[in-house]
């Protein structure tokens, strides 16, 4: 009678002898051992700030407080030309500023970030509102899609971050997240220089181009607003070129240049109001004080549902801007930053933005680089920033009546200037990979041919299409050896590709391995969307330089596969005489040092492999794995019948069938009799040692060596002693 567990095994097609490998009972309580710990762990790495608040004294306080007062002089003038920049009243700039600010310093784990408005995310906004005005026009009011965008988007970013899932960032190369930051900023400041000139009569929000040639075309309307504007933005430069001594006058250029022009602008309109309320320059006008209606958001699902086409784009720039910053300056500055928390920092902030009506904000480049030069020390300087706001929210807002709209706009196109790449950075992009420099350049091309949201995803998708491309495109190399030797007394094999790979040095020889024996090393992880190509290149190689191992000339011509049908019969003799010179093939050694994971369609193309050489070579062909790094690539291959020295008769041509097929070669089950009935789910190591010394490689799959010298040893081993068969050489040993 056969057991119930041998009924199953032979239902499920589990192998009676098997042998031990990695179990997933074994994986799942290494990822969780205490699960109690881990959610502890977890629940306080929502709170960074838990680690540092107790060692807080008063160095740090000294450091932080400059640094907050700086940049909090900045923000309040970027805040509200941003706010415009989204076309949205000022006051919203300086709600999304406080709730940043003040918000982050909880969460973070970067000093030096800066949260609130950028120039890109209130681009963004603005063909936000456009795209849902054209749509439904006048049904919603800006300030309320703005606010949907930054709940609904803080929401998706905060998930993500709880989530774990901070890795899919990490999708996205630099070179990408620059380029559409370059063409961002090329956009920004062709938008606002119309602004700047007081030139109006074209939609400055079109494509880049156009806005660029509109200007071109409207420098004869040129307004009395430039009067501010050129002033502002050659102040801006030139307080930053030659105040470079003068640290605290250079970063507070902002603020000053605009108390300048602020107060020019009151001498200049106080006395010159039309009748119909106009002045002869665009300024902000009333900017109502303190926060204005706080509670709950109004969130209109209908908004929602025509909101959805966007919210891939502004979750996109939250996401990609701040990160990258954030690793910038944590690589600058000497510390690592968790994606994860800051994503949670970036969710929480926008969320609870909300209820002071704020619009969507991340990190900002320009102000986290001023906070970084301030000196700054913890998170905590995020809360004089916020004093701040409050202070000019609450006291200032008189003031902010006679801004000049075209000194914000030269504050604007100041701050995004330095966003554009510099040069040397496009060059090193080439220098380095050029498939990533083209990517560059496309998404750069389309952000200024199109739009940032086509730029945005031009970056993704021609990064996605490199990552694919080289996924299913992997290089690997037939690897011959080369003996190093050192004072004539010490000498070492080392093993290098057969042909010239650029690396090595080209007047070095390469020896190929000994006849009969091919060694190929992979250099990509061996998946389903490049298993076909490494398995057309083993057997071509072995078809190209191994002996057939049938002679065809026996064969009529009507018993030949159609397929492979050999040499014709004029040339059959010669034919077999040039197949005869080759090596009969004795053994493949696959180096698998750069494979991280395997999967269920490698696998059965590594068997077609197997099958397609011995076909060939009409023998039993050795399958020598060297350096397996992880046990579930072990677990795959034994699956397969690899590295245990399975006779060719009782492997099986499938293994992962995509059709069930009936027919054709069966499994040979053993009697009762046989030995070791193992399930393949049940771990178990190897014998604990009894002696000083133990096999470093488990002896039950001799095929799987420890490094790759031992692996072509072995192989080669089978071809000197073509009399007995020896699979392999005793496993190394350590004490």
């Amino acid at each position: 009678m056969l057991s119930a567990k041998r009924v199953g095994n032979r239902i499920i097609g589990n192998p009676e002898q098997t042998v031990s490998t990695i179990s997933t009972e074994t994986y799942l309580k290494g990822l969780v051992r205490d699960p109690r710990h881990e959610a502890v762990n977890y629940l306080t790495s929502l709170f960074p700030i838990l680690g540092w608040i107790s060692r807080y004294n008063w160095g740090w306080l000294t450091g932080d407080l400059i640094a907050g007062l700086t940049v909090g002089m900045v923000l309040v003038p970027q805040g509200m030309s941003y706010a415009i920049l989204a076309t949205l009243p000022p006051q919203y700039g300086l709600y999304s500023s406080f709730v940043g600010v003040l918000t982050y310093c909880f969460f973070a784990t970067s000093k030096d970030v800066s949260i609130g408005p950028v120039a890109v995310m209130s681009q963004t906004i603005a063909q936000i509102i456009i795209y849902v005005d054209s749509r439904y026009p006048d049904k919603w009011e800006a300030t309320q899609i703005a606010t949907t965008v930054a709940f609904v988007c803080g929401f998706i970013v905060l998930g993500i971050g709880l989530l774990r899932l901070g890795w899919l960032v990490e999708l996205i190369p630099a070179p990408a997240v620059s380029g559409y930051m370059t063409g961002s900023a090329i956009n920004i400041v062709a938008g606002q220089v119309p602004s700047l000139m007081g030139i109006s009569g074209f939609n400055t929000r079109a494509a880049t181009y156009e806005v660029i040639i509109n200007t071109l075309k409207g420098l004869p309307r040129t307004a009395l607003d430039a009067a501010w504007g050129l002033t502002g933005l050659f102040s801006l430069y030139a307080i930053s070129i030659i105040s470079r001594l003068l640290f605290f006058v250079s970063v507070t250029r902002n603020a000053f240049v605009v108390i300048v022009l602020t107060i020019a602008a009151w001498l200049y309109c106080r006395h010159r109001k039309t009748s119909s309320g106009k002045y002869p320059i665009a300024i902000l006008e009333t900017v109502p004080p303190g926060f204005q209606d706080v509670g709950a958001p109004v969130i209109d699902s209908e908004l929602v549902k025509a909101l959805a086409p966007q919210f891939p784009v502004a979750t996109i720039i939250l996401l990609l801007e701040h990160i990258a910053i954030a690793k910038s300056f944590g690589r600058v500055n000497g510390y690592k930053i968790n994606p994860n928390q800051e994503l949670i920092a970036i969710g929480v902030t926008n969320t609870l933005g909300t209820l002071f009506h704020a619009y969507p904000a991340t990190g900002s480049f320009s102000r986290s680089a001023l906070k970084s030069q301030s000196g700054v020390r913890t998170p905590l300087a995020g809360i004089f920033t916020a004093m701040v706001v409050i202070v000019a929210l609450y006291g200032l807002t008189p003031a902010f009546y006679w801004i000049p709209n075209a000194g914000l706009s030269a504050v604007i196109i100041h701050a995004v200037a330095g966003l554009v790449a510099s040069p040397s950075q496009v060059y090193t992009y080439w220098r380095v990979s050029p498939l990533e420099f083209i990517i560059w350049w496309a998404a750069v091309l389309v952000t200024v041919f199109s739009s940032i949201e086509n730029g945005i995803y031009t970056s993704i998708a021609t990064s996605f299409a490199l990552l694919l491309i080289r996924m299913a495109h992997p290089r690997g190399y037939f690897i011959g050896k080369v003996t190093l030797t050192r004072n004539s007394t010490e000498s070492r094999e080392v093993f290098v590709p057969l042909r010239k790979d650029g690396v090595t040095n080209q007047y070095v020889k390469v020896d190929p391995p000994t006849p009969g024996v091919i060694v190929y090393r992979f250099e990509e992880s061996y998946l389903y969307p490049n298993c076909s190509l490494v398995n057309s290149a083993i057997v071509d190689y072995v078809r190209e330089n191994m002996r057939r191992g049938i002679d065809f000339s026996t064969i009529q011509l009507a018993d030949r596969p159609w397929n492979d049908p050999g040499p014709t019969r004029g040339n059959s003799q010669a034919a077999e005489a040039a197949n005869n010179e080759r090596p009969a093939l004795h053994a493949i050694v696959l180096d698998f040092s750069g494979v991280s994971h395997i999967d269920t369609t490698a696998v059965q193309a590594l068997v077609d492999t197997r099958n397609e050489v011995q076909r060939w070579a009409n023998r039993p062909v050795e399958f020598h794995f060297a350096t397996i790094l992880s046990p579930w690539i072990r677990r795959a291959l034994v699956a397969a019948g690899f590295g245990i020295g399975t006779p060719a008769v009782q492997l099986s041509d499938e293994i992962a069938p995509v059709v069930p097929h009936h027919g054709g070669r069966r499994e040979k089950w053993d009697d009762a009799s046989s030995l070791g009935i193992e399930d393949i789910e049940a771990h178990s190591g190897s014998l604990p040692p009894t002696s000083g010394t133990v096999p470093i490689v488990p002896i039950e799959t001799p095929f799987f060596h420890f490094d790759l010298a031992s692996a072509v040893r072995a192989a080669e081993a089978g071809v000197e002693k073509p009399s007995e068969r020896v699979d392999t050489p005793p496993p190394a040993k350590y004490t």
